[in-house]
């Protein structure tokens, strides 16, 4: 009898494998789809549509994005949070709603911590100060003597509550001790627009959304936020020039529901450390002021855990929160 039982458990075993390794292999046998949580035209945006289009060209099955905003990034991470976790929905994000939602929202319809299985770092990319070039501010230090004149008559745009642009500005706004108005929007793109109409004066925003409207002098970068001079824009002085200790920067993570089978996981992990490292896809991603990430599966879940304690503690001290 026991030896009936061992010989089933081990067949049990090895279907079990079986079944892991033929799913490795035949995954993707159906078009996948890619949720981005935020509306197209930004950063996000651009940067899921170039990574879909390698997995695309090396998988034989098309990796679909599918913009779904609203609610700080929220409403496009529940979907995929409730999706059937079989790898064939995924979402493309920001930080927010992996790593600052959960401590800006009173209540969230998942939770972050719990709800996705970590894929990978797709890319990191610098946050740039913006002005309108009507703005009297050629650099941090004369955009900082503009608001201490007028206090509470400046207005900064961000792509929403709670984004890394958004904290960003709370980040001025304490260390430079100046009273600006958060004005959030739907996004980056609309952000954009309105900046480059002259509705908002500044705002802080991803290198690739604001490199090509630097570039074509419709709008000037006055500083990035990161802890060095970004390559692209060589001769943009860091915040921290000004305001030594201020560092703020935003990158972009796939992740899948929880539960998602561990192969399906393992493929798509060990397909994006080849594509991250492809020369023509490094040098896209540098022209957009980018760089490929470099941490994969359960490095980037811890990555996200430092992320969210660090996030965590700037929302705290902003006293942003959200109903």
């Amino acid at each position: 009898m026991r030896g009936v039982m061992r010989r089933t458990f081990l067949a049990a075993c090895a279907a079990v494998l079986f079944s892991g390794a033929a799913l490795a292999q035949d995954y993707p046998s159906r078009p996948v789809k890619i949720i981005v949580p935020f509306p197209a035209g930004g950063s996000n945006d651009i940067i899921a549509r170039i990574v879909a289009q390698k997995l695309t060209e090396r998988n034989g099955q098309t990796f679909l994005v599918e913009n779904r905003g609203g609610a700080g990034g929220n409403l496009g991470a529940e979907t995929v949070a409730s999706a059937e976790a079989d790898g064939y929905t995924l979402l493309l994000t920001a930080p927010p709603p992996l790593t600052i939602n959960g401590s800006l929202y009173k209540k969230l319809p998942f939770d972050p911590a719990k709800a996705f299985a970590p894929v990978a770092l797709i890319a990191s990319v610098p946050i740039v100060l913006v002005v309108n070039p009507s703005v009297p501010a050629k650099n941090v230090g004369e955009l900082i003597a503009l608001a201490k004149a007028k206090p509470g008559s400046l207005n900064f745009g961000s792509s929403g509550i709670g984004s890394t642009n958004h904290l960003a500005g709370e980040l001025l706004k304490s260390m430079a001790g100046v009273d600006i108005v958060h004005v959030p929007y739907r996004g980056a793109a609309p952000a954009m627009n309105d900046l480059l109409a002259g509705q908002i004066p500044f705002m802080f925003d991803n290198m690739p959304a604001v490199l090509p409207q630097v570039q074509g002098k419709a709008i000037n970068a006055i500083a990035v936020a990161s802890a060095k001079r970004a390559d692209a824009l060589p001769d943009v002085p860091t915040v921290a020039e000004t305001i030594p200790g201020f560092e703020a920067s935003s990158w972009f993570g796939l992740v899948a529901p929880a539960k998602t089978p561990q192969p399906a996981l393992a493929k798509l992990s060990s397909e994006l450390e080849v594509i991250l490292k492809m020369p023509d896809l490094k040098k896209r991603l540098a022209e957009l002021g980018a760089e490929p990430g470099t941490v994969v599966g359960d490095a980037f879940g811890q990555f996200m855990t430092d992320e969210t304690t660090k996030w965590g503690k700037l929302v705290k001290a902003s006293g942003a929160t959200v109903d």
